[in-house]
């Protein structure tokens, strides 16, 4: 009997001052997500297959998604493949007093890919604050 593989989550949480369904539509419409994550083909639909693309310092990439639930203005799940992890990003969505308490988790990492855990909580953390200027906008 083999055991599974131990995997490893990326959790990133972070308070937005604005109410759900701002931040709802700064996760789910195209042109507001290529504001704070990436440019991306992304529609808000179960099974939805879509790319994220990056340019940096004369690199690029794709990340290869699929939307694997949704919940309007709670839950935002997705596959995210790249450079050879397939992961699971889940962005969940609670009302608060003051605005949105949002938590992100990226599942399925392996223990021996420690560059790409630390990647990952470095980039989320990056995108989430941009995150809450783009969620504010009219």
């Amino acid at each position: 009997m083999t055991e599974a593989a131990e995997t490893v989550t990326v959790v990133v949480e972070r308070d937005i001052p604005h109410p759900p369904e701002k931040v709802w539509r700064a996760l789910t419409q195209q042109h507001l997500i290529a504001e704070w994550l990436m440019a991306n083909d992304f529609e808000p639909k179960l099974g939805r297959k879509f790319n994220l693309r990056w340019e940096n310092r004369g690199m690029s990439g794709v990340i290869d998604a699929e939307v694997l639930a949704i919940e309007p203005h709670h839950t935002l799940a997705y596959s995210w493949n790249s450079m050879g992890v397939d992961s699971v990003v889940t962005l969940t969505l609670t009302p608060t007093a003051s605005g949105t308490h949002l938590r992100l988790e990226q599942a399925g990492f392996g223990p021996d890919q420690k560059p790409n855990i630390e990647g990952a909580r470095y980039g989320w953390t990056g995108f989430l604050a941009k995150l809450d200027d783009v969620a504010g906008k009219d």
